[in-house]
């Protein structure tokens, strides 16, 4: 399994927001952009696609910035995953030049118990596990901001 560059800075930017501390400011997009190295335009559109997904809140205006909801705190990174990438299979055997053998093959069930088993290993984490140390304080350190 591959994940997709979009899914991999969705996830990269919820945990770099999960560290952020109660009575901190929170970040901004262009602020988590930089920590986790992608240029602003890309993490907008995660963060907009989080907001959707009810992971991430953004505040406008003085004081605004983004935050982890609680159930962000608490989602499973198999729901995340599956919830960014699509429930999309890994093949497309119907494609612009649908494959002979889509009537009888075995590869596509096999492919499909492999992505579920793939996701399943996920399903038991949280993103609060993700930033469990030694990962938290690197993600800390990706700020350009001092520490308050």
């Amino acid at each position: 399994m591959r994940l997709t560059k979009f899914t991999d800075l969705a996830l990269r930017s919820v945990m770099r927001l999960a560290v952020v501390k109660d009575g901190d400011d929170p970040l901004t997009t262009r602020e988590v952009a930089e920590a986790v190295g992608v240029p602003y335009t890309h993490a907008a559109k995660a963060i907009t696609r989080l907001q959707h997904l009810g992971i991430v809140e953004a505040r406008r205006g003085r004081g605004g910035g983004l935050t982890l909801t609680g159930p962000g705190h608490r989602a499973s990174v198999g729901r995340l995953v599956r919830d960014l990438e699509g429930e999309g299979e890994v093949v497309d055997c119907e494609g612009g030049s649908p494959c002979p053998l889509r009537g009888a093959c075995r590869l596509r069930g096999a492919l499909r118990d492999a992505q579920e088993a793939f996701y399943a290993t996920l399903d038991p984490l949280t993103v609060a596990d993700l930033v469990a140390s030694p990962t938290g304080p690197v993600l800390i350190g990706l700020s350009n901001r001092p520490p308050g």
